[in-house]
């Protein structure tokens, strides 16, 4: 899980820095998915330790959960991005469907992980 930690944040940097980019580099809000791949990912770091695994592998499931209630809007703008509707800013919209979307499927695997941990 800590290994998948360090992928999913070094891919939601990726993603941070390709949105600011994207943006013409004039919001520094399109680097918000960035921040939390750091965080994620340092968690990952922290938690190839077998004392701290558990605790930061739990912090970095919180900090996905929150990363995910900040960018679950971007997938409720997918219909209106696909219908080619007027969204005033349809790269943040990507950007954040993109978030929510790696971070559900994060936080699905870590469940599952946790859930096996504790079976075996």
């Amino acid at each position: 899980m800590a290994q998948l930690s360090v992928r999913v944040g070094i891919v939601l940097v990726v993603l941070g820095i390709v949105a600011y980019v994207v943006s013409g580099m004039v919001s520094v809000t399109a680097l918000i998915p960035a921040a939390f791949g750091v965080v994620i990912a340092s968690l990952g770091v922290a938690g190839r330790s077998e004392s701290w695994r558990k605790m930061m592998m739990h912090v970095a499931m919180v900090v996905a959960l929150v990363g995910l209630f900040g960018s679950v809007d971007g997938l409720l703008d997918l219909p209106a991005l696909v219908s080619g509707g007027g969204l005033e800013r349809p790269s943040a919209s990507i950007a954040k469907a993109l978030m929510a979307g790696l971070l559900i499927v994060y936080l699905v695997m870590g469940v599952r992980s946790f859930v096996q941990a504790r079976r075996g």
